[in-house]
């Protein structure tokens, strides 16, 4: 039997719940990067964007790193992380057949996030 994952994602953190034979984990990432200064006037070394983006890119490479070969991933989160990490992960060497559904969703607590991915895989809470 293979493992079903469910990442929720935003810029700040990752919580990756994974579910195998009817086990439960979670594991909770957050990135290392703190807050950095709001750039004025020109912005031709790439600005606040390019920042976020390098910086945004150690956390989705964490989060690679702890998914292995999962037969499904469930992305979710509010913002843009988890269509980044989506590309981040097509660019990786996951298969992208196992990236079941990409969905929009509020910052939920712990117990909501690991119900969400439970109902998502159709197990009983």
């Amino acid at each position: 039997m293979g493992q079903d994952v469910g990442v929720w994602i935003d810029h700040k953190k990752a919580i990756i719940v994974s579910i195998a034979a009817g086990d439960v984990t979670t594991r909770t990432l957050t990135s290392d990067v703190g807050a950095h200064p709001r750039y004025s006037g020109s912005q031709e070394g790439g600005g606040e964007k390019k920042y976020e983006e390098r910086h945004n890119q150690d956390l989705y490479d964490d989060v690679i790193g702890q998914l292995g070969k999962p037969d499904a991933v469930l992305l979710f989160g509010p913002g843009e992380a988890k269509l980044q990490l989506k590309a981040r992960l097509a660019r990786s060497k996951m298969s992208p057949e196992s990236i079941v559904a990409v969905e929009s969703t509020d910052k939920l607590t712990d117990p909501q996030i690991v119900a969400k991915v439970k109902e998502h895989y159709g197990i009983a809470r």
